[in-house]
């Protein structure tokens, strides 16, 4: 069976709502189309404040993708500490971080040809 094709502007916008959902900070989406031989098409990366809102911010993505387009992750790294989370949708890779985690590994900065959109948040 052929897995139907998810829009990817629909998947990173439920990406960002489960992650808006529990307050998660800093939401950055990187354009990776225009770079040769990269991974994926986008880099969806947050942080949160603990690892118990790492976790949270994971779970809600993980809920909010499946129930409103019935699509799960393919891989899954990192919930054991909770620092840095990777959620595997294919086109698309969200990275949750523990704050001082981001800011180490810089992946905005190793992807600097990325165009880069940063999304407001309210909260």
């Amino acid at each position: 069976m052929i897995k139907k094709e998810i829009g990817t502007d629909q998947l990173i916008t439920q990406i960002i709502k489960g992650i808006e959902e529990v307050k998660g900070n800093d939401i950055t989406i990187l354009d990776l189309r225009e770079i040769e031989n990269t991974v994926c098409s986008y880099f969806v990366i947050c942080n949160g404040t603990s690892n118990t809102q790492v976790n949270a911010i994971v779970n809600s993505i993980q809920k909010t993708v499946s129930k409103s387009i019935k699509d799960k992750p393919w891989h899954v790294e990192g919930g054991e500490n909770a620092e840095w989370v990777l959620i595997d949708y294919v086109n698309v890779v969200v990275h949750v971080f523990q704050k001082h985690i981001r800011e180490f590994y810089d992946i905005e900065g190793l992807w600097g040809d990325a165009k880069t959109t940063t999304i407001e948040t309210n909260y």
